[in-house]
């Protein structure tokens, strides 16, 4: 039996540490805070392949759309995920061309894409105030949705632990190598966790685990913002994204927004002073197109480090000077969860690699 050590209960290190459980394999998940206390609990979680490219990325972030919807199939309810589709205008000449572009080069991937009136966007949305997006042409991606990153991560972990993992909240200090092999964890205890394999599910952290320069990697993370209202009557029944605001339900009445305008100055150390004029105005925006939204106050404002590595895909796979360490770490974690989980998993017990990864491994960096 082989020992697995996952590093990081985000999203994306529950998935494989459940797969790999299920395959009958020892794994302990180490986890520095909570659940998801990464980008995992600061993320839109926007389900889609709408904007990736290229086409090797679009393609596995719609293998993961795919695992999501199959997961029903599997488990029943999924609580986590919700469809409806997105739909999204841009105002701005600029943006509205990229966005007819981006439409077409869609349809041309078969990727559900498509034009519709301003009628049917109001069937679909009966709570958006009337002519909200004016003379644009309005696009709806059908399959398209977001998951609730905290549910997800709770459901997988406790699915992984019926089986036998464990999950150990702590600090990794740094990876045991023996010359050039594997052999477990440190931590800030001063505890060692052994290992035949440790797979780096932690996202931005991902060159934190230790000095050795042959496990990292480059990075270029980015300061992502999201603003979470206090519960109201807003109607919101999907993902909308328009030049000033993007926004989705998060449960309870409660309304999720993101703005890649107004992430521009914002570092992790902002602090309220910055923050919450921030929010204010994305809430004024949001409450034009909802207007129940008016006067309502956000209840949080989450922070965070986007995990992208240095040229801006996902980086899944071995890192090839050292055996026994795995690399999973990418931007698009919410839509690529339940697949990767699949995967990587196969790849780790030894099946045959993933050719819908191939332009993904860490390798290329070295």
């Amino acid at each position: 039996m082989t020992q697995f050590v996952v590093v990081g209960a985000g999203i994306i290190g529950t998935s494989i540490a459940y797969r790999l459980a299920e395959r009958g394999h020892s794994v302990t998940v180490v986890e520095r805070v909570h659940l998801g206390a990464g980008t995992s609990g600061s993320s839109f979680a926007w389900t889609n392949s709408n904007e990736k490219t290229p086409y090797s990325y679009h393609l596995i972030n719609a293998l993961g759309m795919r695992a999501h919807r199959e997961l029903e199939n599997e488990f029943g309810d999924c609580p986590w995920h919700h469809g409806g589709g997105a739909v999204e205008w841009r105002s701005n000449t600029d943006e509205a061309q990229e966005l007819n572009e981006r439409v077409e080069r869609l349809i041309g991937w078969g990727y559900p894409a498509e034009w519709i009136s301003a009628q049917r966007l109001h069937r679909l949305e009966p709570a958006l105030v009337q002519g909200a997006s004016g003379d644009a042409k309005i696009a709806y991606f059908p399959d398209e949705g977001w998951v609730d990153p905290s549910v997800y991560i709770e459901f997988f972990l406790g699915r992984a632990r019926f089986l036998g993992v464990k999950l150990r909240c702590e600090t990794v200090t740094g990876i045991d190598l023996k010359a050039d092999k594997v052999i477990g964890v440190r931590t800030a205890s001063g505890k060692t966790i052994g290992a035949d394999v440790v797979v780096n599910c932690t996202g931005r952290w991902a060159n934190d685990l230790g000095q050795d320069v042959r496990l990292t990697f480059p990075l270029a993370p980015t300061i992502g913002l999201v603003v979470v209202t206090a519960p109201a009557a807003s109607g919101v029944r999907r993902v909308i994204r328009t030049s000033g605001i993007n926004l989705r339900p998060d449960g309870a009445g409660r309304i999720m927004l993101h703005s890649e305008h107004d992430e521009q100055g914002l570092t992790l150390e902002s602090g309220a002073d910055a923050t919450d004029p921030v929010a204010a105005a994305m809430i004024e925006r949001a409450a034009r197109l909802y207007p129940e939204l008016s006067g309502v106050r956000p209840e949080a404002m989450r922070l965070s480090h986007r995990a992208i590595p240095g040229d801006g895909v996902s980086a899944v796979g071995p890192v090839p000077q050292v055996s026994g360490y795995y690399a999973a770490v990418t931007h698009s974690g919410a839509t690529l969860a339940p697949w990767l989980g699949q995967v990587v998993a196969a790849e780790l017990v030894g099946g045959a690699p993933e050719k819908a990864l191939q332009d993904f491994r860490p390798a290329r960096f070295y």
